[in-house]
Order: C-alpha cells, then sequence, then structure tokens
C-alpha cells in the first residue's frame, strides 16, 4: 500500500465545503424576495406586480445554480484527488456561486438596467468559465463529451450578455438556453476523442 501524497487534496472534504456552499447560496437567493405590507387584502394583481419579476430572476438563478451543483458533484467524484491549483481553482469556482444571491438580487429589481442586466450575465459567464477550466483540466484523459456540455454554458452566456447589453429583456431567455449543455453532451459519443 503506498502512503498517499502530502501534496494532493482529497476532493471528498471539497465536495462536502461544495454542498454546504451550494445549498446556503441557492437559499439566499429567495432572501432579496420583498415582504408584503399591503394595505388592503391582496387581490392576484398586487401579488403579480410584488412578485412576478423577482420570482422569475429567483427561479432562473436556482436553476442555474442547480445545474453547476450537479456538474461540480460530478467532476468532483471523477477526480479523487487534486493539486494546490486545482483546490484553489475550486475555491475561485465557490466563491462565483456564493456571489449569486448577490447579483441575483440586484437583477430582480432591476432587470430592466442595461448595466444590472451586463453585471448579472458577466457573473453567470465567470460561473461558467470557471466551470469549464475545472472540466477541462479533469477530463483530459479523453472526456470530450464533459468538455463539450461544460463549454456549451459560455456559448450562451456571452451573447446573451451582449444582448443584455442592447435589450435586457430578452438576455434571460438566451440565457436559458444554457442549459442546452446537459443535451449538448448527449449528442457527443462517448468514445469521441478530446
Amino acid at each position: 500500500m503506498t502512503e498517499p501524497d502530502p501534496d494532493l487534496f482529497e476532493m471528498r472534504r471539497l465536495e462536502s465545503l461544495s454542498n454546504t456552499i451550494f445549498g446556503v447560496a441557492m437559499t439566499l437567493l429567495a432572501y432579496d424576495l420583498p415582504k408584503a405590507n399591503f394595505q388592503a387584502l391582496p387581490n392576484w394583481t398586487d401579488l403579480f406586480h410584488l412578485y412576478s419579476g423577482r420570482l422569475g430572476s429567483l427561479a432562473l438563478s436556482f436553476i442555474i445554480a442547480g445545474v453547476f451543483w450537479i456538474s461540480h458533484n460530478r467532476r468532483l467524484a471523477r477526480q479523487p484527488f487534486g493539486s494546490r491549483g486545482v483546490v484553489i481553482l475550486n475555491l475561485f469556482f465557490l466563491l462565483s456561486i456564493i456571489l449569486l444571491p448577490v447579483t441575483n438580487g440586484l437583477y430582480g429589481n432591476y432587470a430592466m438596467s442595461k448595466a444590472v442586466a451586463v453585471l448579472y450575465g458577466c457573473h453567470l459567464t465567470i460561473i461558467g468559465a470557471l466551470n469549464a477550466w475545472l472540466w477541462w483540466l479533469t477530463a483530459r484523459d479523453g472526456r470530450y463529451r464533459e468538455i463539450v456540455g461544460a463549454i456549451f454554458p459560455l456559448l450562451v452566456f456571452i451573447p446573451g450578455t451582449a444582448v443584455a447589453a442592447v435589450d435586457p429583456h430578452y438576455a434571460p431567455y438566451i440565457w436559458m438556453l444554457g442549459f442546452g449543455g446537459l443535451l449538448a453532451r448527449r449528442f457527443i459519443r462517448a468514445d469521441a476523442p478530446a
């Protein structure tokens, strides 16, 4: 039996930390929802005006966080040990997840602001880029379909952010296409070369 390399980090420990971070961040997405303070009993119109935009951004951010959580856990399962650099890169990825409630709160309140929509889109792009980089480091052993699935959201988030700079109203529809990464990897053969 060989001694473990002291320079390698056991990724199961990082997995525990990441599950906590994702759980807290995904829960905090709802923290910025307004607390209702109606003068009279609210009707459906009152509820719609109060929550409609904010629930849309919450759902978008929650689904995005969920997809990246799945990707992150799948990646950590394939990489039992990681170097110091890989662990630090994973920590930056988790930092980008921690900041999601902040940009989601801004986006939920000011979705039609070009500056806020671009900031939110840039944040999504950073999350996607870090995820793709981590997959590239992990899947160099020929898992081409995993890399394609990780790069696909980037190919959607970047143009979505450009659209947000012109007309923020249409950007969320483009960002939602980022979930196609889950489907994109299904169309790549498992034995395709990297």
